[in-house]
């Protein structure tokens, strides 16, 4: 990362020179040729396409020119076989032979005239016939295989330079100043990248090669036609020319129209986003019919838009296809008048007719190849506008690489927003390293100061020096590394806990040498100017996080996560996340241990019958149908829920084993039970949580489906069961159950328990059948070779499987009171005896945390926020409410923590909304208006015990700067969370 992406211009200086540091020619990955991403995009697209391509560009057209003499050929080939052939011209003189595939050299005759290179065959009249028409048949293929190649290799390179512009423009974008970032959307910026340059892709790779190839096969078919006769030439050339001046013209509102079109689509997506990051608030506020209109009047004016395009575009089309037309009549009235007063041959007429049906193809395409050249030109100018060199940062540039100590300065430091000044003339000092608090006077001064200080935001008058040197002076990537910030919005991406915690470590590319990359992908990589390194790959700089390898990296991230309190939640993940055999072998293997240890212990303590074990032949009367027919977890979502019953081989299974028609029949009693519960009931009712069968929009479908079943039955009753009744009754949709219906029904019991439900569903024949389907329906996927279940084993741990799951390797009795008391208690004492908590705690690391953190608290996403930036062991560590989200106990835990760690070798500056903890500071600055007054020094407060840092909650140590081997020494002797609070996670 060259720099913090809030760095802007300070001093009016252009983006390309950022806080007195010149810009370098930029190299888009390691293209030498890519000196304009410095400043943007090239001005002109022909000129970036011709910088980028060129010799692939003449490669091609190098390629189009060697098959011109063969598309000449094949022009001149129908006049030869009618006129030699067919009206055997070259038989005139009484002579039953001809000569056939003669070569002759066309030299000039200062260089000795023309060469005969080979005499030919002597062939007869049919022979002749038949070898001219092989020869065109001969050259029809390689002229193909020509255009083959042509078209192939300008998609390649099309999509080579798509490829290599999408890339720059994402280059780009990392290097937006914070002005631009506040007035750009980013589902814009998405869109331009995905969608606007799609057609900018296509137009490269036929940028200069279609004109050329098209306009050389047209101007070889005009030759042709001229070479055979004048006035006809003359004629398609003056059709041709009225194409090419008036159809452009026309589609010049098209073009408008086009640019209207884009733009509309793009603030289209943009306010989609809006609306979509956004949402809670929309719902919150019951605006989702204002919402809706807003959205429904902006596709009204795209529609609009649209259709007068289309208009526009049909109309040109009609024109261009009536000009095309005309030639021919005329050919064939003119031609054939000249043919019958003898000036030309019937040959030659044929010919010229074939050859002018070969010249509006690529007319056309010319012509539309302009079209498109106009319209691409708008939207890369459109795309241009995006990234112009004002909007972007400078390149970073070698730098310091110096350690922040010593004394800091601001001098005369503002920083000037669009509403007006935010800081106004701020100079002070600071000793480094040291602790220092900015109390904040309720305005943004004490937060902008603070992003200042973590280059954030480069003031745009004044400067902040170390020791008499300028911060601009510094490489943008030692900064980075050097200074950690944590606001108060932590920025999450989607991954693992582990991957966003160490995402600030993510900066040390693997040699070339530790992959073994495709050599093909690498040459393309080179070719589009896209980077080389290896990726996906190990990229983390552990160095930098004082450890070793990647499991003391994780002892480390555990330790910081249960000193700061949520160890115990990162736990809880483990404990409901997936154990991997291949990346988790040791717990792997200590699992199946744990797991029949368990089963000894309940059988000791006389606990046995409170869980059922996962039995291959037996059912288990805790689990559900669905979970005892698979017995496992499905992989994928074909075997889940309703479709389930509707996958091909389950319902195969269901129907041989006659379990099909007993599901139905559980489904109406459950639908008629449901119906009966529920009828007049709210939809927020607890009993939808107890039944989890159906909810409440479903009651109608299933009261539709019953009466169907009833109307079926009483017309039976009225008709008889006859087959002739029972034929009519299918003819009028009164079968007892369609297709959907009975799919429906079907999946109704699959979630049903007996002990927990308690309808009297199921006996023990409907128990033994299921467990003969179980084996019949694996092994129907495994000869349909779908899988999709990660089955159950007695000996070995199930990856889909959440690791609690695997633990209890069955279901708690739900008809034995407390029974999942008793069981967490047995299992909690296990995992603490067998020391799998700090192994289980891991496993919490690869916990998901969705999009922009979503899965978790604003606390927890506070936490990983600020561990992500301790593991860097930075020089200074601002922090601007970054301990709000916490909570006041938490917060005031981390505070401590931090107070006892920082300040000898590290320096902290937090931000403060009042006094209350400030004396715990030892220099605390005050922000008044546009001004920050200080600094108070105070000495140094003594480091706080352990229990007071915590305040009770979680003992003080080792922070930033512990050593490798104390974090390691720790993992190795840690025991994980405390017995009693695992004790109530090993739940079922």
């Amino acid at each position: 990362m060259a720099r913090e992406a809030g760095d802007r211009p300070a001093d009016g200086r252009s983006g390309e020179q950022v806080a007195g540091r010149e810009a370098v020619p930029a190299r888009a990955g390691n293209d030498r040729e890519a000196g304009d991403a410095s400043g943007g995009l090239d001005r002109s697209l022909f000129r970036y396409i011709w910088r980028h391509s060129k010799r692939d560009q003449i490669l091609i057209c190098g390629v189009v020119l060697a098959s011109l003499p063969l598309y000449f050929a094949s022009l001149d080939l129908p006049r030869r076989i009618v006129n030699e052939a067919i009206q055997g011209h070259a038989f005139e003189k009484g002579n039953e032979t001809a000569k056939f595939l003669i070569l002759r050299l066309q030299v000039p005759d200062w260089f000795g005239g023309e060469r005969l290179l080979f005499s030919g065959f002597d062939v007869d009249r049919f022979e002749l016939l038949f070898g001219l028409s092989s020869m065109f048949l001969l050259l029809v293929l390689i002229n193909g295989a020509f255009k083959y190649w042509i078209n192939v290799a300008k998609g390649a390179l099309g999509e080579r330079m798509l490829r290599r512009l999408r890339f720059q423009l994402f280059s780009l974008i990392m290097r937006f100043s914070p002005d631009a970032l506040r007035h750009t959307k980013a589902s814009e910026v998405a869109t331009i990248i995905r969608d606007e340059v799609e057609p900018i892709g296509g137009f490269i790779g036929d940028a200069y090669i279609l004109p050329a190839f098209l306009g050389t096969q047209a101007a070889t078919a005009m030759a042709f036609i001229l070479i055979q006769n004048v006035w006809l030439g003359l004629l398609a050339a003056g059709v041709v020319g009225v194409q090419f001046v008036v159809i452009p013209r026309l589609r010049r509102e098209l073009l408008r129209l086009g640019r209207q079109r884009q733009l509309a689509s793009r603030r289209l997506a943009g306010r989609v986003g809006e609306v979509v990051d956004g949402i809670a608030a929309v719902h919150s506020n019951g605006a989702e019919a204002w919402e809706r209109a807003e959205i429904g009047h902006r596709l009204g004016g795209l529609f609009d838009l649209r259709l007068r395009i289309y208009r526009r575009k049909f109309m040109v089309k009609f024109l261009n296809n009536l000009l095309a037309q005309m030639t021919p009549f005329l050919f064939y009235c003119i031609g054939g008048y000249f043919a019958l007063k003898g000036q030309l041959s019937i040959g030659q007429l044929v010919a010229v007719i074939a050859a002018y049906r070969d010249l509006p193809p690529p007319l056309k395409e010319l012509i539309d190849w302009d079209q498109q050249r106009l319209d691409v030109q708008v939207k890369y100018e459109q795309v241009l506008q995006q990234f112009l060199p004002d909007r972007l940062l400078g390149l970073d540039a070698p730098g310091r690489d110096d350690s922040l100590c010593g004394r800091l300065a601001a001098e005369g430091v503002g920083v000037q927003e669009p509403h007006g000044p935010v800081l106004s003339n701020v100079s002070l000092s600071l000793p480094l390293p040291a602790i220092v608090a900015i109390v904040s006077d309720g305005g943004p001064a004490a937060s902008t100061f603070a992003r200042v200080l973590a280059r954030r935001v480069v003031p745009t008058s004044g400067r902040v020096t170390l020791e008499g040197h300028d911060l601009a002076d510094w490489a943008g990537a030692a900064l980075t590394r050097r200074i950690a910030f944590a606001g108060v919005d932590p920025i999450l991406f989607p991954g693992s806990l582990r991957d966003n915690i160490v995402y600030g470590l993510n900066r040390r590319p693997p040699a070339s040498g530790t992959h073994s990359a495709d050599a093909k992908l690498l040459a393309e990589a080179h070719r589009t100017g896209n980077p080389v390194e290896p990726f996906p790959a190990d990229w983390i700089d552990y160095a930098q996080a004082g450890v070793a390898d990647a499991r003391e990296l994780d002892a480390l991230i555990l330790d910081w996560l249960t000193r700061i309190g949520m160890g115990e939640e990162v736990y809880r993940f483990g404990l409901l996340g997936q154990v991997d055999p291949e990346r988790h072998p040791d717990l792997a293997a200590r699992l199946i241990e744990a797991r029949i240890a368990f089963r000894e212990r309940l059988a000791a303590e006389g606990h046995a019958h409170l869980v059922e074990p996962f039995d291959p032949a037996r059912y288990n009367r805790q689990a559900t149908v669905a979970e005892n027919l698979l017995f496992g977890v499905p992989t994928t979502t074909a075997l889940t829920g309703r479709a389930l019953a509707e996958h091909a081989v389950v319902r195969l299974v269901l129907d041989r084993t006659g379990l099909a028609d007993d599901l139905v029949t559980m489904g109406e009693r459950i639908a008629a039970t449901m119906l009966e519960i529920f009828r007049g009931l709210p939809s927020g009712h607890p009993l939808f949580e107890q039944f989890s069968f159906l909810s409440a929009d479903e009651l109608p479908e299933f009261e539709a489906i019953l009466a169907r079943r009833t109307a079926t039955e009483a017309s039976a009753e009225r008709h008889g069961g006859g087959m002739l009744n029972r034929i009519r009754r299918r003819w009028i949709g009164l079968g007892r159950y369609g297709s959907a219906d009975a799919t429906r029904l079907i999946a109704l019991p699959l979630a049903y328990i007996e002990p927990r439900h308690r309808l009297g569903l199921i006996d023990d024949a409907f128990r033994d059948r299921l467990v003969e389907a179980r084996g019949q329906l694996r092994t129907a996927l495994d000869e349909a070779g779908l899988g999709g279940v990660d089955f159950y084993d007695p000996d070995q741990v199930c990856a889909a499987a959440p690791l609690r799951d695997n633990l209890l390797f069955g279901r708690i009795n739900q008809s034995v009171a407390d029974a999942v008391e008793t069981v967490t208690a047995t299992g909690t004492a296990l995992v603490q005896e067998m020391r799998l908590a700090p192994a289980i705690t891991r496993v919490g690391l690869d916990h998901q945390v969705g999009p922009e953190g979503r899965f978790l608290s604003g606390g927890q996403r506070a936490v990983v926020s600020l561990v992500r930036a301790l593991i860097r062991r930075p020089d200074l560590l601002v922090l601007d409410g970054a301990l709000s989200p916490m909570g006041e106990n938490r917060a005031r835990t981390v505070l401590g923590l931090l107070l006892e760690r920082f300040g000898r070798e590290n320096s902290l500056v937090a931000v403060l909304p009042n006094d209350r903890v400030a004396d715990r500071f030892e220099v605390v600055l005050r922000a008044a208006g546009t001004q920050i007054h200080g600094p108070d020094a105070k000495a140094a407060p003594p480091a706080p015990a352990a229990g007071e840092a915590s305040g009770g909650e979680v003992p003080a140590g080792a922070g930033v700067a512990a050593p490798a081997a104390a974090v390691s020494g720790r993992a190795d002797n840690e025991t994980g969370p405390e017995p009693a609070r695992v004790e109530q996670d090993v739940r079922a």
